[in-house]
Protein backbone atom coordinates (compact mmCIF):
# COMPACT_ATOMS: atom_id res chain seq x y z
CA UNK A 1 0.00 0.00 0.00
CA UNK A 2 1.79 3.27 -0.75
CA UNK A 3 0.62 6.63 1.00
CA UNK A 4 0.21 9.68 -1.06
CA UNK A 5 -0.25 13.45 0.08
CA UNK A 6 -3.69 12.85 -1.94
CA UNK A 7 -5.40 12.50 1.48
CA UNK A 8 -4.78 16.61 1.72
CA UNK A 9 -7.75 17.39 -1.04
CA UNK A 10 -7.08 21.02 0.55
CA UNK A 11 -3.99 21.57 -1.14
CA UNK A 12 -6.34 21.27 -5.03
CA UNK A 13 -7.55 24.38 -3.99
CA UNK A 14 -4.63 26.41 -4.22
CA UNK A 15 -3.21 24.98 -7.41
CA UNK A 16 -5.89 27.27 -9.46
CA UNK A 17 -4.64 30.41 -7.92
CA UNK A 18 -2.50 32.46 -10.07
CA UNK A 19 1.13 32.20 -11.06
CA UNK A 20 3.69 29.30 -10.84
CA UNK A 21 7.33 28.88 -9.14
CA UNK A 22 10.12 26.31 -9.54
CA UNK A 23 11.02 24.88 -6.38
CA UNK A 24 14.65 23.65 -6.19
CA UNK A 25 14.98 20.39 -4.40
CA UNK A 26 18.85 19.28 -3.48
CA UNK A 27 19.91 15.88 -2.43
CA UNK A 28 22.63 15.46 -0.14
CA UNK A 29 23.94 11.54 0.76
CA UNK A 30 25.40 11.70 4.21
CA UNK A 31 25.83 8.02 3.79
CA UNK A 32 29.30 6.52 3.87
CA UNK A 33 28.18 4.85 0.34
CA UNK A 34 26.89 5.59 -3.00
CA UNK A 35 23.03 6.02 -3.22
CA UNK A 36 21.15 6.14 -6.31
CA UNK A 37 18.07 8.19 -5.97
CA UNK A 38 14.64 7.86 -7.76
CA UNK A 39 12.12 10.36 -8.73
CA UNK A 40 8.24 9.95 -8.98
CA UNK A 41 5.51 12.37 -10.42
CA UNK A 42 2.24 11.59 -9.24
CA UNK A 43 -1.28 11.76 -10.69
CA UNK A 44 -0.11 10.50 -14.50
CA UNK A 45 1.80 14.09 -15.45
CA UNK A 46 5.09 14.11 -16.84
CA UNK A 47 8.21 13.25 -15.52
CA UNK A 48 10.83 15.33 -13.98
CA UNK A 49 13.72 15.90 -16.21
CA UNK A 50 15.89 13.20 -13.82
CA UNK A 51 14.12 10.07 -12.53
CA UNK A 52 17.12 8.53 -11.31
CA UNK A 53 20.86 8.89 -10.40
CA UNK A 54 23.89 8.26 -9.15
CA UNK A 55 24.96 10.46 -6.10
CA UNK A 56 28.04 9.47 -4.46
CA UNK A 57 29.15 10.03 -0.61
CA UNK A 58 29.30 13.38 0.74
CA UNK A 59 27.65 14.59 -2.63
CA UNK A 60 25.29 16.76 -3.49
CA UNK A 61 22.72 17.18 -6.53
CA UNK A 62 19.71 19.37 -7.46
CA UNK A 63 16.82 19.52 -10.00
CA UNK A 64 14.02 22.10 -10.70
CA UNK A 65 10.49 21.73 -10.13
CA UNK A 66 7.70 23.28 -11.70
CA UNK A 67 4.31 24.25 -9.80
CA UNK A 68 2.05 22.78 -8.98
CA UNK A 69 4.17 19.14 -8.72
CA UNK A 70 3.37 16.06 -6.06
CA UNK A 71 5.83 12.79 -5.95
CA UNK A 72 8.02 11.35 -3.77
CA UNK A 73 11.87 10.73 -3.96
CA UNK A 74 13.40 7.55 -2.51
CA UNK A 75 17.24 6.51 -2.36
CA UNK A 76 18.39 2.68 -4.21
CA UNK A 77 21.17 1.03 -2.19
CA UNK A 78 23.64 -1.82 -3.73
CA UNK A 79 23.14 -1.12 -6.75
CA UNK A 80 25.26 -2.65 -9.97
CA UNK A 81 24.83 -3.36 -13.68
CA UNK A 82 25.48 -7.19 -14.76
CA UNK A 83 27.17 -8.20 -17.58
CA UNK A 84 23.89 -8.36 -20.18
CA UNK A 85 23.44 -4.32 -19.13
CA UNK A 86 21.00 -4.54 -16.68
CA UNK A 87 20.92 -2.15 -13.80
CA UNK A 88 19.49 -3.15 -10.02
CA UNK A 89 19.64 -2.46 -6.57
CA UNK A 90 19.34 -4.43 -3.77
CA UNK A 91 16.82 -1.99 -1.96
CA UNK A 92 13.96 0.46 -3.16
CA UNK A 93 14.40 -0.98 -6.80
CA UNK A 94 12.35 0.69 -9.33
CA UNK A 95 12.79 -1.87 -11.70
CA UNK A 96 13.19 -0.18 -15.03
CA UNK A 97 16.99 -2.02 -15.52
CA UNK A 98 18.62 1.50 -15.61
CA UNK A 99 19.46 3.91 -13.30
CA UNK A 100 16.78 6.29 -14.68
CA UNK A 101 13.41 4.91 -13.46
CA UNK A 102 11.40 6.04 -16.13
CA UNK A 103 8.16 7.00 -14.25
CA UNK A 104 8.50 3.53 -11.73
CA UNK A 105 7.90 3.48 -8.23
CA UNK A 106 10.43 2.00 -5.97
CA UNK A 107 9.60 -1.41 -4.77
CA UNK A 108 8.95 -1.42 -0.98
CA UNK A 109 10.94 -1.82 1.58
CA UNK A 110 11.50 1.79 1.06
CA UNK A 111 12.26 4.89 2.83
CA UNK A 112 10.13 8.08 0.78
CA UNK A 113 10.02 11.41 0.30
CA UNK A 114 6.79 12.74 0.05
CA UNK A 115 6.53 16.10 -1.63
CA UNK A 116 3.44 18.21 -2.81
CA UNK A 117 4.39 21.94 -4.04
CA UNK A 118 1.56 24.29 -4.92
CA UNK A 119 0.92 27.39 -6.96
CA UNK A 120 2.60 30.69 -6.02
CA UNK A 121 0.74 31.73 -2.91
CA UNK A 122 -0.55 28.08 -1.92
CA UNK A 123 0.53 25.76 0.82
CA UNK A 124 3.09 23.09 0.30
CA UNK A 125 2.53 19.83 2.14
CA UNK A 126 5.42 17.06 2.48
CA UNK A 127 7.15 14.28 4.76
CA UNK A 128 8.87 11.26 5.67
CA UNK A 129 6.79 8.10 5.09
CA UNK A 130 7.92 4.85 6.40
CA UNK A 131 4.87 3.17 5.26
CA UNK A 132 6.29 1.38 2.72
CA UNK A 133 9.18 0.20 4.91
CA UNK A 134 12.63 1.10 5.47
CA UNK A 135 15.68 1.15 3.63
CA UNK A 136 18.07 3.89 5.31
CA UNK A 137 17.53 7.10 7.11
CA UNK A 138 16.19 10.25 5.44
CA UNK A 139 15.05 13.86 5.84
CA UNK A 140 13.57 17.13 4.08
CA UNK A 141 13.88 20.49 5.49
CA UNK A 142 12.80 23.60 3.41
CA UNK A 143 14.62 26.27 2.68
CA UNK A 144 13.18 30.03 2.72
CA UNK A 145 9.15 29.64 3.05
CA UNK A 146 7.01 31.35 5.90
CA UNK A 147 5.01 29.39 8.36
CA UNK A 148 5.72 26.18 10.31
CA UNK A 149 8.32 25.34 7.90
CA UNK A 150 9.72 22.66 10.25
CA UNK A 151 12.61 19.72 8.54
CA UNK A 152 11.03 16.08 9.32
CA UNK A 153 13.34 13.46 9.47
CA UNK A 154 14.08 10.05 10.45
CA UNK A 155 17.38 9.29 11.25
CA UNK A 156 17.77 6.04 13.29
CA UNK A 157 18.49 2.64 11.48
CA UNK A 158 14.85 1.41 12.20
CA UNK A 159 17.20 -2.06 10.32
CA UNK A 160 18.89 -2.45 13.70
CA UNK A 161 15.25 -2.38 15.48
CA UNK A 162 13.29 -4.40 12.79
CA UNK A 163 12.00 -7.55 13.59
CA UNK A 164 12.83 -11.07 12.47
CA UNK A 165 9.77 -11.73 10.35
CA UNK A 166 10.12 -7.87 8.53
CA UNK A 167 13.75 -8.49 7.62
CA UNK A 168 15.06 -7.89 4.16
CA UNK A 169 18.84 -9.65 4.01
CA UNK A 170 21.79 -8.90 1.92
CA UNK A 171 23.85 -11.36 0.49
CA UNK A 172 26.53 -11.56 3.68
CA UNK A 173 23.19 -11.95 5.80
CA UNK A 174 22.88 -8.27 7.28
CA UNK A 175 19.83 -6.61 7.31
CA UNK A 176 19.64 -4.11 4.45
CA UNK A 177 15.64 -2.87 4.67
CA UNK A 178 12.76 -3.32 6.75
CA UNK A 179 9.42 -4.02 5.59
CA UNK A 180 6.04 -2.78 6.66
CA UNK A 181 3.38 -5.41 8.09
CA UNK A 182 1.78 -4.86 5.24
CA UNK A 183 3.94 -5.82 2.91
CA UNK A 184 5.40 -9.10 4.54
CA UNK A 185 1.59 -10.34 5.82
CA UNK A 186 -1.12 -8.20 3.16
CA UNK A 187 -3.36 -8.08 5.45
CA UNK A 188 -6.62 -5.57 5.67
CA UNK A 189 -6.01 -5.18 9.47
CA UNK A 190 -1.99 -3.72 8.44
CA UNK A 191 -2.97 -2.20 4.97
CA UNK A 192 -5.84 0.06 5.98
CA UNK A 193 -7.84 -1.68 3.08
CA UNK A 194 -11.72 -3.19 3.58
CA UNK A 195 -12.78 -2.95 6.43
CA UNK A 196 -10.05 -1.13 7.73
CA UNK A 197 -9.77 1.66 5.47
CA UNK A 198 -10.72 4.69 7.75
CA UNK A 199 -8.66 6.06 10.89
CA UNK A 200 -11.51 4.95 13.29
CA UNK A 201 -10.68 1.28 12.00
CA UNK A 202 -7.08 1.16 11.33
CA UNK A 203 -5.94 2.10 14.77
CA UNK A 204 -1.59 1.76 14.87
CA UNK A 205 -0.50 -2.08 15.32
CA UNK A 206 2.54 -3.35 17.25
CA UNK A 207 4.42 -2.95 14.04
CA UNK A 208 3.58 0.41 13.26
CA UNK A 209 4.18 1.35 16.59
CA UNK A 210 8.36 0.13 16.09
CA UNK A 211 8.51 2.38 13.24
CA UNK A 212 7.00 5.17 15.32
CA UNK A 213 9.23 4.73 18.06
CA UNK A 214 12.29 4.88 15.72
CA UNK A 215 11.25 7.79 13.82
CA UNK A 216 8.23 9.70 15.95
CA UNK A 217 8.14 12.04 12.76
CA UNK A 218 7.72 9.98 9.66
CA UNK A 219 4.37 8.05 8.67
CA UNK A 220 4.62 4.51 10.57
CA UNK A 221 1.31 3.69 8.47
CA UNK A 222 -1.45 5.23 6.45
CA UNK A 223 -3.13 7.11 8.73
CA UNK A 224 -0.27 8.67 11.15
CA UNK A 225 -1.34 11.81 10.02
CA UNK A 226 -0.98 14.10 12.87
CA UNK A 227 2.76 14.29 14.05
CA UNK A 228 3.85 13.43 10.29
CA UNK A 229 2.66 16.00 7.82
CA UNK A 230 4.38 19.38 7.65
CA UNK A 231 3.39 22.34 5.93
CA UNK A 232 5.27 25.28 4.77
CA UNK A 233 4.39 28.61 2.40
CA UNK A 234 5.92 31.12 -0.01
CA UNK A 235 7.86 29.19 -2.71
CA UNK A 236 10.08 27.19 -0.87
CA UNK A 237 13.16 25.05 -1.94
CA UNK A 238 13.53 21.97 -0.65
CA UNK A 239 16.72 19.79 0.88
CA UNK A 240 16.53 15.89 1.06
CA UNK A 241 19.50 14.49 3.16
CA UNK A 242 20.36 10.25 2.92
CA UNK A 243 21.81 9.49 6.61
CA UNK A 244 20.97 12.97 8.11
CA UNK A 245 23.42 12.92 10.97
Amino acid sequence: MMKTLALYGLTLAFFFLSGAHSARITFTNNCPYTVWPGTLTSDQKPQLSTTGFELASTASSAIDVQAPWKGRFWARTQCSTDSSGRFSCATAECSSGQVSCNGNGAVPPASLVEINIAADGGMDFYDVSLVDGFNLPVSVATQGGTGECKASSCPANVNAACPAELQVKGSDGSVIACKSACTAFNEPQYCCTGAYDKPETCPPTNYSQIFEQQCPQAYSYAYDDQNSTFTCSGAPNYVITFCPN
